[in-house]
């Protein structure tokens, strides 16, 4: 009899311990210091450690799955998918009945993870990637902000080009002779020291064809040839490369990749775009523009009396989430990193954090995206919407970071769904983004 109300007080301990957890992380709490604890499964340890320390600080929302919906056709395209498509040897998703690749693929290729399956890392990582094409062409403005644990140290302007040949909706996909997956064109607009730096990307579908890169540098007057090992590197000298892109855009076939397995999970999110505040604006050619009305306190350097680090992103919230855990290791042992472990959202494939690991094993970087809800753009269209921009690439070694997302002087353009033209991300015109 002893043993049996020891063993139930225990259990009742248990219990109570979960719940006195579950309710300190309820939507309206802030998670803080004096709360870190009830986080600290729920975070990647190094951001945990920012909540512990009191450098970071933000409110716990509530983020259902209903609060993310797809295009019209997005869930007939999932279906379609399911019954259709598989891997290659290549790991890129074919058509199972032909084992080519099909010319056009929406929706989530691969709905079913398992993760018994040994291919379940290498397929959460296509439902990444086309959960960021069909977000479609974009054109944005942007600071990358080098960022030290007091303040801001420098910023920089980018005028940044996407074009996707797959996975949004087909009438913004332009004809596509060259198999490309999708082209890039960033632009550096300020300071003078770096006005006119541009870098061009093209990614193809074919596994076995490395991306094209370029870059022109104006001191040189030239354009020169990038091996795609660069894309791992600081991108202006800064944390932030090329890879890093919405999230991760590495070239999905260049690594080797291993589902870890399913957790529960706090992720950014926007409080504002969950409360319905987005307004879009369409656009005379076509697409749509968000202004961003919280992009005056986007990180913690912004805001006056602020205490915690510089880059702490004072804007989001944190949603718990079911997220799926992926591990890649490069082929390319000239990779800055020797693996990453990326935690991507379950149901909506959305980026949470992209921990970096040197070939040692040890962690160098961790990238920290803000998912926020959708917004219409239509009647039959549904895409991000968001009230601030924020990723950031933190050099844990060095206790510095860089943030993207945070618009310019001017609130330039944040673009999405916009027409363009493959000439425009012609090799021969790069130059002319020259000073």
């Amino acid at each position: 009899m002893r043993k049996r109300v020891i063993a139930a007080s225990c259990l009742a301990g248990l219990l109570g311990a979960a719940v006195g957890r579950a309710d300190a992380l309820r939507p309206g709490v802030m998670l803080d210091q004096t709360t870190a604890d009830a986080a600290a499964d729920l975070l990647p340890p190094e951001i945990h450690a920012h909540y512990a320390k009191g450098e970071y600080k933000n409110p716990i929302v509530d983020f259902p799955d209903s609060a993310f919906q797809w295009d019209d056709g997005f869930a007939e395209a999932t279906q379609w998918n399911r019954e259709n498509l598989g891997l290659d040897a290549a790991k890129q998703p074919v058509d199972k009945r032909t084992g080519k690749r099909p010319d056009y693929i929406t929706g989530h290729p691969f709905p079913d993870i398992r993760e018994d399956d040994p291919d379940a890392g290498v397929k959460v990582i296509w439902n990444l990637l086309y959960q960021v094409y069909n977000g479609g062409n974009i054109h944005t403005t942007s600071s990358v902000d080098w960022i030290g644990r007091t303040g801001i140290n420098r910023s920089a302007g980018q005028d940044g080009y996407f074009l996707y040949y797959d996975g949004q909706p087909k009438h913004y996909i332009p004809p596509n002779p060259n198999n490309f997956l999708s082209q890039f064109l960033a632009v550096t607009t300020g300071p003078a020291d770096l006005q006119g730096t541009a870098a061009l990307s093209h990614r193809f579908k074919d596994p076995h064809k490395r991306d094209l890169n370029w870059a022109y540098v104006p001191a040189l007057r030239r354009v020169r040839a990038v091996s795609p090992s660069n894309r791992s590197d600081g991108f202006l000298g800064s944390d932030m490369s090329q890879d890093d892109g919405n999230f991760f855009d590495g070239k999905t076939e260049d690594f080797t990749w291993k589902l870890v397995g399913q957790r529960e999970a706090l992720r950014l999110t926007d409080p504002d775009a969950l409360a319905g505040k987005v307004v879009r604006h369409a656009l005379p050619k076509g697409g749509w523009r968000t202004p961003f009305p919280n992009n005056d306190r986007t990180a913690g350097f912004q805001v006056k009396d602020w205490t915690g680090v510089a880059w702490a992103p004072v804007a989001a919230g944190l949603a718990r989430r079911k997220v799926w855990v992926v591990e890649g290791v490069p082929k390319d042992r000239y990779y800055l990193f020797g693996k990453l472990e990326l935690w991507i959202d379950a149901y909506t494939y959305q980026g949470a954090w992209n921990r970096k690991f040197s070939w040692k094993g040890e962690l160098l970087n961790t990238f920290q995206s803000m998912a926020p809800p959708s917004a219409p753009f239509n009647d039959k269209e549904r895409w991000n919407g968001q009230t601030f921009g924020y990723q950031l690439a933190e050099n844990v070694k060095l206790s510095r970071a860089t943030l993207g997302g945070r618009l310019p002087p001017g609130n330039g353009p944040q673009d999405l769904r916009v027409p363009l033209e493959p000439s425009f991300f012609n090799f021969d015109a790069l130059s002319r983004f020259g000073k």
